[in-house]
């Protein structure tokens, strides 16, 4: 394994822990000697992308590598171009609206609305730049019902059909059988149905986004189980695809819809 490998392997781990971890902690967790990590950790902070915690002797990322992340983002236009178009539908559905777009095999939240103004909703706050995890999520499955079956069971390989990071809900394909079953579902109704999937008692629909007839991200609706029902989908499911076809429309305006362009 690189330096580089094991300095971004270091920043990963550190950028699902903001309170930070110790040294052995990281250690055991990137399968690296504490020796090594503690040079690592060190060489990041004269770089400014860790700090240590003075009274527990953690380490964590400081915000340079959000604040790029975030300047990045702003430069590339995605908010520019679907913001609006989200904000819509926010205020038309009630519920959080969430953008995804593919960058190489992966399919990263990037952009967010809420609807929701009071009572029960569903906030998660910090999902943005998550890699979604495709077979649980009504995102990924939107995105892999615009494949062939080989394609997507591919995809879902390399990521794995049940998410390591994070319990997955009850609603959560258990078996290829079951994760294909969806598929066919889901490219039958239109829309991706989610429901105690990703998260427990969260319900969620999603369409894939096109743009010069390649999907390029993905346009979903999430909200609580109990007021996401499918009956409220159906309902939805106009607004949901309105939408996706303006994002997609509008998506030469962005640079950074990777789907949008073929590779030279």
């Amino acid at each position: 394994m690189s330096t580089l490998e094991k300095s971004l392997n270091i920043i990963e781990l550190l950028a699902v822990k903001p309170g930070g971890l110790s040294v052995s902690a990281i250690a055991g967790k990137v399968n690296q000697p504490a020796s090594g990590v503690h040079r690592t950790l060190n060489e990041l902070i004269r770089l400014g992308y860790v700090r240590q915690v003075q009274d527990q002797g953690d380490y964590a990322l400081t915000m340079k590598l959000a604040a790029l992340g975030v300047g990045f983002l702003g430069r590339t236009g995605v908010g520019d171009v679907a913001q609006p178009i989200l904000d819509r539908l926010a205020q038309a559905s009630g519920e959080l609206i969430r953008l995804s777009v593919i960058d190489g095999d992966d399919l990263i939240w990037v952009a967010v609305a809420q609807g929701a103004t009071g009572g029960l909703r569903y906030d998660p706050g910090q999902e943005q730049g998550v890699v979604v995890h495709l077979a649980s999520s009504a995102g990924g499955q939107a995105w892999l019902s615009a494949m062939s079956d080989e394609e997507a069971l591919e995809r879902v390989s390399r990521q794995g059909l049940v998410d390591s990071s994070k319990p997955t809900g009850p609603g959560a394909p258990k078996t290829i059988a079951e994760l294909l079953t969806v598929l066919a579902e889901t490219r039958k109704r239109g829309y991706a149905v989610s429901i105690d999937s990703y998260i427990v008692g969260m319900a969620a629909m999603a369409v894939p986004v096109f743009g010069n007839d390649r999907v390029i991200s993905c346009l979903s609706i999430a909200g609580p189980a109990v007021r996401m029902t499918p009956e409220r989908m159906k309902e939805l499911a106009p607004h949901l695809e309105q939408a996706a076809r303006e994002i997609g429309m509008s998506a030469t305006g962005s640079r950074y819809f990777p789907g949008l362009h073929k590779r030279a």
